[in-house]
């Protein structure tokens, strides 16, 4: 399935030469372009590679992450830092990825959140454009927004710029991959009860 962006779209988010896998098991500084939740000073940093078509990920977010926010990022004990991987379909990743940057930073997470509860109807109807243009006007965006937001050659160049950084840096191969501070977190694809022993044992002690 692709979205017939633009030529340059498909040639920037294949440059890389990489088949990731659809899903897999990512340090904990936070940079520049980070899209942060949470206390800047909370003892414990969680740090997500994702993509907004990896079903382990839409499945993480609709599933244990609202715990995680609620418990724990809401509360001061965890920083989560969600870092953007594609994987295929390639363009529609990066759509989704840069849709939700023109977004802005107070919308991001809510852009983020509406692609991937998206993601089958995406995937069964094969209307992504349609689908990820509703969730562009939810947001407050125009037709034209969105057409400049999904064809942006220097945002595709920044998410190509960090994949290839995160793949040598920490070895990233595909999508969720989580870092428990700067480690990595090996999850194993069940609920929040998971994480509740992942950062109890990553707590500072008392």
């Amino acid at each position: 399935m692709s979205m017939n962006f633009g030529k340059f779209l498909t040639v920037a988010t294949l440059g890389l030469g990489l088949m990731v896998s659809a899903c897999s098991k990512g340090g904990d500084a936070v940079k520049s372009d980070d899209m942060v939740l949470g206390s800047e000073t909370a003892p414990i940093t969680l740090v997500e590679y994702a993509s907004v078509t990896c079903s382990h990920c839409a499945q993480f977010n609709e599933t244990v992450f609202p715990d995680i926010k609620k418990n724990y990022i809401d509360t001061g004990k965890v920083k989560y830092i969600f870092r953007e991987f594609l994987t295929p379909p390639n363009d529609v990743s990066a759509a989704g990825v840069l849709l939700a940057r023109c977004a802005g930073k107070d919308k991001y997470f809510q852009v983020i959140d509406s692609v991937m509860r998206s993601q089958r109807e995406i995937f069964e109807t094969g209307d992504a454009k349609g689908v990820l243009l509703r969730v562009a006007k939810t947001a407050g965006l125009s037709d034209d927004d969105f057409n400049k937001c999904v064809t942006d050659p220097e945002g595709l160049k920044r998410i190509n710029a960090n994949m290839e950084a995160a793949i040598k840096e920490h070895n990233i191969t595909g999508t969720p991959t989580f870092l428990i501070n700067g480690k990595k977190y090996d999850y194993k694809g069940g609920d929040i009860k998971e994480f509740d022993a992942a950062f109890a044992a990553a707590s500072p002690a008392k």
